[in-house]
């Protein structure tokens, strides 16, 4: 016990990062055998995320809704939300736009192989999107994971209980029970981070030679630096804008950024996302129990804005095509309204490339160069993702007055994992 209540004390963000350095030093002895050895238990930390992460945001957008009504309106929040999605997903398309206007990536390339398992993507049509947005089946969208049709379907259970007033008074509070026992069950779950990093890092190491990187290497300099602009200079300018710390922020939301970036998956790690602003941040649990589950869904700056712009730039410049201001045009609008067109389609950044690409009249067979690679462009795609569905509830927060700023000050970068950590103790002491 006196072990485990060491690690503990240990910050998360160093855990994690200890499992990233271990699992990427164990990939490069194993080599390809990391694949066999190490990804099970990175496959087994991430469905154990998966498993918490529907019954958490079905148990918490019930209760939320029940909680903000007569607070905060719902419209208020939602719009306010929105507009903020298609504010930095703007700004994001503009970053990766000029990133690969300055890095030129396509250029002085040739003969680059394209993965032979890719396939044109089919795009459903807006019509079907929107029409798959309502669950035909709620237990069925519970038991495949569908992130919006659950919160249509917890938001209305949530509305009815409201209506109904004190005959409820009982199942709201079961719901609220059962949402406080998720996020106890998250806390959980979170420990595996470092051990779950330490798999998936360790067979990406080893699964990936410098053979298949360095072809196409200035892309992935690009993206990454598209990356770090975008949360850097832009998230923090639009946090120190709303007169809060930049530093505090990224604090705060370092641990969710991290089970992101060896994740590589939005899903995955909105448990950690929702944990992270409540907790460290200090924005008001309903409200981040609503607004980080729809981030989630269709908030992609890094899968939706800056990739498939920087893919364009690429695509344009290895073709040899001069893109017109029209074209430029098309890829912005393209890119904010895709992202929210194509929400809950599997394979977002795929998807979003492929719409860009078509509405530009640019050669999908662009893609395929960039297929054998994606893992690793992955990683940081998801990572700003996950960034930007947390900085948008904590301005939106700030602005609403949903925002404890006490507990934004604190800055816990810990999750609140260890015991005597959740933020009424620390606030006591």
């Amino acid at each position: 016990m006196k072990l485990v209540s060491a690690w503990l004390k240990i910050p998360f963000w160093q855990r994690v990062l200890a499992g990233f350095v271990l699992g990427a030093f164990a990939g490069w002895l194993l080599g390809p055998a990391a694949k066999t050895w190490l990804e099970p238990l990175g496959t087994i930390y991430v469905t154990l995320i998966k498993m918490i992460a529907v019954p958490l945001v079905l148990f918490a957008v019930m209760n939320a809704v029940a909680s903000l009504h007569g607070q905060k309106s719902m419209a208020l929040l939602g719009s306010r939300t929105f507009l903020w999605f298609a504010i930095t997903a703007t700004l994001a398309v503009l970053v990766g736009l000029g990133v690969g206007w300055a890095l030129q990536p396509g250029r002085g390339l040739a003969g680059l192989a394209m993965a032979p398992d890719y396939t044109v993507r089919e795009l459903p049509s807006w019509v079907q999107v929107l029409l798959d947005v309502v669950p035909g089946n709620p237990f069925k969208a519970l038991a495949e994971g569908k992130i919006l049709q659950v919160i249509v379907f917890a938001g209305l259970v949530g509305f009815a209980l409201v209506k109904l007033g004190e005959k409820t008074a009982g199942l709201r509070k079961l719901v609220g029970e059962a949402s406080d026992t998720m996020v106890q069950v998250t806390r959980f779950v979170l420990e595996m981070t470092p051990l779950g990093t330490f798999g998936l890092i360790g067979s990406l190491v080893g699964a990936y030679g410098f053979d298949k990187l360095l072809p196409l290497g200035t892309f992935v300099f690009a993206l990454y630096l598209a990356c770090a602009l975008h949360i850097v200079v832009v998230y923090g300018s639009l946090v120190a804008a709303h007169g809060l710390s930049p530093l505090k922020f990224f604090r705060g939301a370092a641990p969710a950024m991290q089970v992101a970036f060896v994740s590589s998956s939005s899903f995955a790690s909105m448990p950690a996302a929702i944990r992270a602003v409540t907790h460290n941040l200090g924005v008001d649990k309903d409200y981040a129990a609503f607004a980080v589950p729809l981030g989630a869904s269709i908030k992609m700056d890094g899968c939706g804005a800056i990739y498939p712009a920087l893919t364009a730039m690429f695509v344009s410049q290895y073709f040899g095509i001069t893109l017109e201001p029209s074209q430029y045009f098309t890829i912005l609008i393209a890119s904010v309204l895709g992202s929210f067109g194509t929400a809950g389609v599997p394979g977002t950044a795929i998807v979003m490339v492929t719409l860009v690409l078509s509405a530009a009249g640019l050669p999908l067979e662009g893609i395929g160069y960039l297929v054998a690679i994606d893992r690793v462009l992955d990683m940081m795609r998801t990572m700003t993702n996950v960034t930007g569905q947390m900085l948008v509830p904590t301005l939106v927060a700030r602005e609403t007055g949903l925002l404890d700023q006490q507990v934004y000050n604190a800055a816990s970068s810990n999750l609140g994992i260890a015991e005597g950590e959740d933020r009424g103790e620390r606030e006591a002491a």
